[in-house]
């Protein structure tokens, strides 16, 4: 019911983001969705991929400072207040969002969000008691086109 995202610091200077990402290309590693947080120094590129073990090595042999996390998928209808009734919903559930980021892709007028909890494995628990959200396993996930 995770997914494994891999977490990427990087200078903030032309050309910190391309590399990373040319190193997985190379090594025939397809990146699924990816996000971008920065600061003035640096930022953090989150990537998933389906072979997110093999990323992570790839780019921990390169000397990336890289780390992994779980974070979980969830659909929501591609309608205005889509977001806004999953939001709630976690909300009564009492969970905290650390940050969330949405990938392009979805079925039936659908889209697919991606967070990051506090605490992933309480969330993961709560999240399957609630009938008015839908978790994105990674077999899911990765089939999506």
């Amino acid at each position: 019911m995770k997914l494994k995202q891999i977490s990427v610091f990087v200078e903030n200077k032309p050309g910190s983001v391309g590399y990373p990402c040319k190193v997985l290309a190379d090594a025939g590693i397809n990146i699924t969705t990816l996000t971008l947080a920065d600061t003035k120094d640096f930022g953090i590129l989150r990537i998933i991929s389906k072979n997110w073990q093999e990323a992570y090595d790839v780019l921990k042999a390169r000397k990336f400072a890289v780390s992994v996390n779980d974070v979980v998928a969830l659909e929501v209808e591609n309608t205005p207040g889509g977001l806004s009734r999953v939001l709630e919903a976690l909300e009564r559930q009492g969970l905290n969002v650390e940050y969330m980021y949405a990938s392009v892709f979805g079925v039936h007028n659908r889209a697919v969000l991606i967070f990051r909890f506090d605490d992933t494995d309480s969330a993961v628990e709560k999240l399957a008691g609630c009938p008015d959200l839908k978790i994105v396993d990674s077999e899911l996930f990765f089939s999506l086109k």
